[in-house]
């Protein structure tokens, strides 16, 4: 089966005769999701919403920001920001700044590489 390509127009029939249906959740602005300790916030994510057997399941992609919740159950004031390492490391090498540095402008643009790079480069 190596090498073959399934039709878009296949896979959504299929999809349907399974009692599937997957769409897109329009205008997201940020998904937050909740643990004991921490916010997990995802800014500018894209959303997709698949129906199968009477239950909705969502798929959520995009930067991350984890906040910690303090004991009182309000947001810490500095939160804590993840990016992706290979981000991080891309940023890095293609400027030559410091680990802090990269991560203060992925911070700056909603974690787009290119645009912390572009960023540094015109400080």
């Amino acid at each position: 089966m190596g090498g073959m390509k399934i039709n878009p127009r296949q896979m959504q029939k299929a999809m349907k005769q399974m009692g599937i249906k997957q769409t897109e959740v329009p205008d997201v602005v940020e998904v937050i999701i909740r643990t004991k300790n921490n916010e997990i916030v995802l800014k500018h994510a894209e959303v997709i919403c698949v129906e199968m057997g009477g239950s909705k399941n969502y798929q959520v992609t995009g930067p991350e920001i984890v906040r910690p919740i303090s004991a009182d159950g309000e947001e810490s004031s500095e939160p804590e920001v993840t990016f992706e390492a290979a981000d991080i490391e891309l940023v890095m090498s293609q400027t030559g700044c410091d680990r802090e540095k990269a991560i203060a402008a992925l911070q700056a643009v909603d974690g787009q590489p290119a645009e912390a790079i572009l960023k540094i480069m015109t400080e």
